[in-house]
């Protein structure tokens, strides 16, 4: 079986950063540290409705200055959006150093949205300015790549909030991605982030030096019987045409 990566909510100077890792907090700053956040948001639907739950995003470049990406089960879920949908970047040990941006609009695939197809598990939001001010004024934005070759170099963030972790702090996986030959078209990674790192990036290009790379999946689902795997969806046609949606949707 199948066990998406979403998580209850549970309650930088310079450092040397390994190519390959499984989970290791992320202490070297840079752009990565003030674009990915915490998601939180209510479900609304299915025998965890009501209940109040995290997942990670990345502010990204876009027209609109406004777009969050993560994964489509951290926007939609048994057949309905979540409620009370925000993006708090740069998340750190309860600290909100840039604000908490509300959602306006949420977007998934159509395959998704239509039958929450594991193939397709990603989102974007659309968040509202703050003080006058768009996401991405704020807090700057990592570029977006899709249709890439497979089975690159890949930096994995996330706030995973699942033991042994508690979602207070931005962890890392790195290593080269491997294809799933199990049930899915996604792409692997050994990772042991846990619950809580769903939609968190996955970058291709990634620069330790400056935590800035190029959004190419993002942390979705593991198989429960390979707790050292994550893995995360194919960026194609369908992630881009959600990427320019979003990037396209008006402020309200």
């Amino acid at each position: 079986a199948m066990v998406l990566a979403v998580g209850a909510v549970a309650a930088g100077a310079a450092a040397y950063v390994s190519s390959r890792t499984s989970g290791s907090p992320w202490t070297a700053g840079g752009t990565v540290a003030k674009t990915t956040g915490r998601v939180f948001f209510t479900v609304t639907a299915g025998s965890d409705a009501g209940r109040n739950a995290s997942c990670s995003g990345t502010a990204v470049t876009s027209a609109n200055k406004s777009v969050v990406i993560t994964a489509g089960h951290c926007v939609k879920l048994n057949g309905a959006f979540h409620a009370n949908w925000v993006f708090v970047p740069g998340y750190d040990q309860g600290d909100r150093p840039d604000g908490t941006w509300p959602a306006t609009t949420l977007l998934t695939t159509s395959q998704w949205n239509s039958g929450e197809n594991m193939n397709y598990d990603l989102a974007a939001a659309v968040v509202a300015p703050q003080g006058g001010k768009s996401l991405t004024d704020v807090v700057g934005g990592q570029g977006v790549a899709f249709n890439q070759p497979r089975g690159r170099q890949t930096y994995a963030f996330g706030y995973p909030a699942g033991a042994p972790y508690d979602g207070s702090k931005l962890v890392y996986c790195g290593g080269r991605t491997f294809d799933d030959y199990l049930s899915s078209q996604d792409q692997g990674l050994s990772c042991g982030m846990t619950g809580g790192s769903s939609g968190g990036p996955w970058f291709v290009r990634f620069d330790p030096d400056t935590g800035s790379g190029l959004l190419n999946s993002v942390n979705s689902f593991k198989y429960n019987f390979a707790s050292y795997w994550m893995f995360g969806p194919y960026f194609g046609p369908e992630a881009e045409a959600v990427y320019n949606a979003a990037q396209k949707t008006a402020l309200t």
